[in-house]
């Protein structure tokens, strides 16, 4: 009879989580493993205090998942990174543990760090090429499909030079590089894949030119600040992931004091190809991440936690949806992306 009621048991503690991939859940009376602190850094994807108030309630979260998994972590210090390259530079010097980054910047110092998670990402509902099919009108909308790719857009705004740009590809003319070039670009960090590196392919294939090669370029801290630029009427043209209107447009007007709706003001006029989607690395010289079984209850737990409504919150101001396991193969087309780039700037 005990041996039956201690087999319903383990079974129950199965079906209610009490196990995961990251670990057996303590036994009973058996202590947790204790951790002083696990720092987490996070790239700009918005402005630091939006990303620092929607992931205020981690911390607590993941302590709590960590703990299930036979890890008590004291200390769960979030930072902001100043730039997209500090945050690389920080896993590479270990004072960060993990970080939110992109994959052009994970390839940049993968000798120091390597592939956690990988980020999924609702796919939007459209994915087309050509950008006069971005601009019935409509702002994009996620769809209930899951994607580990999205795609870089080149997005002219409201400005008398943005407009004139918009006008020249719905009419469906070809824009010559005299027509970008005397237009002022915002763009990003250049380890951004959307904000630099794929922006910098795209002219390329089209018209053999760089980012470097523009006349008028102002970088930007994050997409946010660029949205924010582009509205009022600071710049022409800004790069970004092609779900960026889906955040902003219900704020354009109130927070970026646009004169009108994001549908009728922005349109897109350059799509690049498909880029994998962004990941959690994590540090190859952080003696904590060197144990492979908190680093597997650690990603177990992120996975976990994106499936709940908090963590869907949490993760959405990065516009992540979930994570699976990446591999650093996973980023060899970056890898050769970003080669190409440098023959480009050279």
């Amino acid at each position: 009879m005990k041996k039956q009621l201690l087999t319903l048991l383990t079974v129950l503690a199965l079906c209610l989580g009490l196990f995961s991939l990251g670990g057996t859940a303590l036994a009973a009376g058996e202590d947790p493993v204790k951790i002083d602190s696990l720092k987490i850094a996070f790239s700009p994807y918005a402005d630091a205090d939006q990303i620092v108030t929607a992931t205020e309630p981690l911390e607590s979260l993941l302590h709590d998942e960590l703990l299930k998994a036979g890890y008590d972590v004291a200390d769960i210090d979030m930072t902001v990174g100043t730039s997209y390259t500090a945050v690389g530079e920080a896993l590479s010097a270990g004072s960060a543990d993990i970080g939110f980054i992109s994959g052009g910047n994970y390839v940049l110092f993968s000798d120091d760090c390597d592939v956690l998670l990988t980020a999924l990402r609702y796919a939007i509902n459209k994915d087309s090429e050509d950008p006069a099919d971005w601009n019935d009108g409509t702002i994009e909308e996620n769809t209930e499909d899951m994607s580990t790719y999205y795609r870089c857009i080149v997005l002219a705004g409201p400005s008398e030079k943005g407009r004139a740009l918009a006008e020249k590809v719905n009419a469906g003319q070809e824009l010559t590089w005299d027509d970008l070039n005397d237009a002022t670009w915002s763009v990003l960090d250049p380890t951004s894949s959307s904000g630099y590196i794929y922006p910098c392919l795209w002219l390329q294939d089209n018209y053999g030119k760089s980012i470097s090669d523009l006349d008028n370029v102002i970088q930007s801290d994050s997409h946010t600040t660029s949205v924010a630029r582009l509205a009022a009427k600071q710049v022409d043209v800004m790069v970004s992931y092609g779900h960026i209107r889906i955040k902003n447009a219900p704020i354009w007007e109130s927070d970026f004091g646009a004169d009108g709706p994001m549908a009728d003001e922005t349109d897109v006029i350059g799509v690049t190809d498909g880029i994998y989607n962004d990941m959690i690395a994590y540090s190859k010289t952080s003696q904590l991440m060197a144990d492979e079984d908190f680093r597997t209850a650690l990603g177990q737990a992120f996975i976990d936690l994106a499936q709940t409504e908090e963590g869907q919150a949490i993760f959405g101001v990065f516009s992540q949806v979930g994570y699976t396991w990446g591999q650093d193969a996973d980023y060899d087309g970056e890898r050769a992306a970003q080669a190409l780039l440098r023959e480009m700037e050279e």
